[in-house]
């Protein structure tokens, strides 16, 4: 993660104050806010948010605080949950002040990017990168998938995303010996389900062991992003039969 560097107590007040423009750029932003292996910067953002909110400190630093956020990764619909929470803390009129500042740095996102909102807020549960566009195996998945390799020696291990209503196609894995697959929810809702049983809901640590010779299928539920890791286990001769799609018949019936 790139190094936070600040030089506004300098440019502002190094001749009048030096002292205290070193501690505002070298001590608050080069030592705090450079501490990402306590607190990630996107939190660090949200914590100062709502501090300066509940003191009114409404001014340009909280405007700076503001689009801080947004640049690490919190997104308009995040913003203006944080803001409608601390509301009942920090007084109405402090929320509406910051709300307008809120609406002038978002105001290039807001407008149509509510999917593009809920895909970064999805990227923000996760340690793992969403990856990018699925596209070698479209033609197996219903909806846009992406995918990340996480591990491409020793044993294969991918971080597989799918948007709201992805799913792929029932398939089965085949291997003359060992083989297999296994499924580690990471972030979000979805479904397994085994041809001729009942589908399993998968939400963030359930894992899903599939044997070779079982035909199956994964993906998201409809109103939820959802990835899990596949991990491909070793065998001979392993391979992939995908067969048709999960019909919307089928799909809709999920809840």
């Amino acid at each position: 993660m790139e190094k936070i560097v600040q030089t506004a107590g300098r440019n502002a007040l190094g001749e009048f104050a030096p002292e205290f423009a070193r501690l505002n750029d070298d001590v608050l932003f080069g030592q705090e806010w450079n501490r990402t292996d306590k607190l990630s910067l996107r939190d660090r953002c949200i914590v100062t948010i709502t501090a300066l909110m509940s003191k009114g400190i409404l001014d340009s630093s909280l405007q700076y605080h503001i689009q801080n956020a947004k640049n690490n990764g919190v997104t308009a619909t995040e913003m203006a949950e944080i803001l409608t929470h601390a509301a009942f803390y920090a007084g109405w009129p402090n929320a509406w002040a910051a709300f307008r500042m809120a609406k002038e740095v978002y105001a290039d996102s807001v407008k149509g990017a509510s999917a593009d909102d809920a895909k970064a807020a999805h990227a923000a549960e996760m340690v793992f990168p969403i990856g990018e566009p699925n596209d070698a195996y479209a033609q197996y998945f219903i909806g846009q998938s992406y995918l990340a390799p996480i591990s491409t020696s020793q044993v294969g291990i991918f971080n597989v995303t799918f948007e709201p209503g992805c799913r792929n196609n029932w398939h089965i894995h085949h291997a003359d010996k060992g083989g297999g697959q296994i499924l580690i929810c990471v972030a979000g809702r979805g479904y397994y389900q085994e041809w001729g049983k009942e589908t399993v809901e998968m939400k963030p640590g359930d894992c899903i062991n599939i044997p070779v010779g079982v035909k199956h299928w994964h993906g998201a539920a409809p109103d939820s992003w959802f990835s899990h890791l596949a991990v491909e286990v070793p065998g001979e001769n392993s391979s992939n039969e995908w067969l048709e799609a999960v019909t919307d018949d089928v799909y809709e019936k999920l809840k």
